[in-house]
């Protein structure tokens, strides 16, 4: 692949792990013949990442990753999220402190790889930042008012002021407020190498409590986050039984 001389040095980490309430050993689920993690890894391997490595606690995991040539790191059974599974990764690769790291959760098997380059390449451009993530406008209004749709609201520089499930902004007057655009956050990272082993010494945090997002932790703790505001959203990810089915229906055949 001939790559962007644009494009930020990064590599690309898919945490996996077997425990799925609503889709047991969801990882393994079959997608046109080939597991969910590994069409997820190979969406990564299109992307302009220098490396793609699948980070999991499960030998059976490992052993689909060996059969289909995907790298992949035996982490602890202990750790509490994602982002800890990560940090374990960076040190197991001894990546140096101002290495780039793209988070891709293991249920996105249609991830546009243009996104994971944009979200490596925000955070490059923003060198004062640990973290960066992606947002689309919402087009729709029931969106806005929905807990399961996460919110962030940025400033002038394209970082976020805050993450919520609640409507935020919230809109006093409807009338006098045309211009306000809603942005729904994305759930895919960039980290710095350094951001990932202080985070794992964070305490969890008041707002992230209570409102169950992980990245209120980094806020709290005076960590700015990066925005890249995508024109629109891609395909959804799968967390239950219909969403496998349709992206079964839309790769059938790859």
């Amino acid at each position: 692949m001939n790559h962007s001389s644009k494009a930020p040095d990064f590599l690309v980490v898919i945490p996996a792990r077997l425990g799925s309430t609503r889709l047991p050993r969801k990882p393994l689920a079959d997608i046109s013949g080939k597991p969910m993690v590994i069409r997820v890894a190979e969406r990564a391997k299109q992307s302009l990442a220098q490396s793609v490595v699948v980070a999991t606690d499960s030998p059976e995991i490992q052993a689909a990753c060996d059969e289909h040539c995907i790298e992949c790191l035996l982490t602890s059974a202990d750790h509490p999220t994602g982002t800890d599974r990560i940090a374990e990764v960076a040190q197991l690769l001894k990546l140096p402190s101002n290495a780039l790291i793209v988070n891709v959760q293991g249920d996105e098997p249609l991830i546009p790889p243009e996104l994971i380059n944009q979200v490596a390449s925000t955070l490059a451009k923003h060198q004062e930042c640990a973290i960066s993530t992606v947002a689309v406008p919402i087009t729709d209004a029931t969106e806005i008012n929905n807990p399961n749709v996460v919110k962030v609201v940025l400033n002038r520089s394209g970082e976020a002021l805050y993450f919520s499930r609640a409507p935020i902004p919230f809109v006093r007057d409807p009338q006098a407020n045309q211009k306000i655009a809603h942005l729904r956050h994305l759930g895919i990272y960039a980290y710095r190498a350094d951001f990932l082993q202080a985070y794992t010494r964070l305490e969890p945090a008041p707002p992230e409590q209570a409102e169950a997002l992980e990245q209120l932790r980094a806020l709290w703790n005076g960590y700015r986050i990066a925005v890249h505001t995508a024109s629109e959203a891609p395909p959804a990810g799968v967390d239950t039984p219909e969403d496998l089915e349709r992206v079964r229906q839309l790769l059938a055949g790859s």
